[in-house]
């Protein structure tokens, strides 16, 4: 079953990379006024059912809502989570939400297409340009511009932090608004950001207490990753060891997985939760997070607090984690004594 499901998925990618090669990419509009276009239905799509992927978008939603502060957002994404993850982003309307499966659910999966259909928009974005299925569903939107998230050559010779998943699309975002007669901009790209309330917050300070009962300060570590992101056990029981004997003033909670599963054994005080905006709550009153990529790791990112991402596949240009003195590292030649010195420069820093 597993491997016809794989088949089936795999006749499915290759159906749309082979339609988008037939369309036409994206159209800069000629400027015949003086004054910006008005937009004022936007919808982002971004068909990935992935908590990390979806995250990723937060940057372009706080840009959107910074250069076109009176327009309406519409959001196309995958999976059950994106309500939780955009709730507190007031420029919000509606969040269409595809099924992760959608051979299971082909009727709300065509819903949710044919919604495409049922909305006019000012200005449809698609986030990701290498996405087959988002740029077929750009063209396929009732809009009057369409932006498909091509990265223009003078943005590669601008910014050499251009590949960064979340960094490119509002790059290339405010260099299309431009041609709507929109102002530019140099502001450093926003950070990811759950936006975690000051209640959501509150109740963190307290789950966090009743786990370590103290008020020192608190090292946050996660230790599962899916596939080859996965560290040994022997790794993290050492990491975990030496962190310990580093600081030994600091409490380190494990948050875990919903698989409830634990690299170093649950040495470590531990929390668990399904619920990801409790997560962000906790995880907002710790100082540091250390964890590998995952979609936990830009959890924390978005929770606004310092990150280290660890990282094993050559994709860390992409995926590293910014902003609030987070980084991304390369493990694979990298000592536990040097992995020690980058946390001690983060923690440093956030304190700053």
């Amino acid at each position: 079953m597993a491997t016809w499901r794989k088949q089936i998925q795999k006749k499915r990618r290759g159906f749309f990379t082979a339609l988008t090669r037939t369309l036409e990419k994206t159209r800069i509009p000629d400027l015949k006024e003086d004054k910006p276009f008005p937009v004022r239905r936007v919808l982002v799509i971004r068909p990935n059912h992935r908590l990390g992927n979806q995250l990723l978008i937060t940057p372009l939603l706080q840009e959107i809502e910074h250069v076109l502060p009176d327009a309406r957002v519409d959001v196309w994404v995958k999976g059950g989570v994106g309500t939780i993850l955009f709730r507190e982003y007031g420029q919000v309307d509606n969040i269409t939400m595809l099924p992760k499966k959608p051979a299971r659910q082909p009727w709300r999966y065509l819903k949710g297409w044919m919604r495409l259909r049922l909305k006019r928009y000012d200005l449809v974005i698609n986030v990701v340009n290498h996405s087959s299925s988002g740029r077929i569903s750009t063209h396929f939107a009732n809009a009057r511009f369409r932006f498909l998230g091509d990265i223009n050559g003078e943005i590669k010779e601008q910014f050499g932090d251009h590949q960064h998943i979340a960094k490119y699309p509002v790059y290339s975002f405010r260099h299309f608004i431009q041609r709507l007669g929109y102002p530019g901009s140099d502001r450093p790209v926003p950070s990811l950001d759950l936006r975690v309330t000051a209640d959501e917050r509150s109740q963190g300070k307290k789950l966090l207490h009743d786990i370590v009962g103290n008020d020192r300060p608190t090292i946050a570590i996660y230790t599962f990753a899916t596939g080859d992101k996965m560290y040994s056990k022997e790794w993290w029981l050492a990491f975990y060891t030496r962190l310990k004997e580093s600081y030994p003033d600091y409490n380190i909670v494990e948050v875990l997985p919903v698989e409830n599963v634990s690299q170093i054994d649950f040495s470590a005080p531990s929390y668990y939760s399904k619920d990801l905006r409790e997560i962000g709550g906790v995880v907002a009153n710790t100082d540091i997070f250390i964890g590998a990529d995952s979609g936990m790791m830009h959890l924390a990112v978005a929770s606004q607090t310092p990150t280290v991402g660890l990282f094993k596949a050559p994709n860390i240009d992409i995926y590293t984690p910014y902003g609030n003195a987070s980084c991304g590292v390369r493990i694979n030649d990298m000592q536990i004594d040097e992995l020690l010195d980058v946390v001690g420069k983060v923690l440093r820093s956030g304190a700053a």
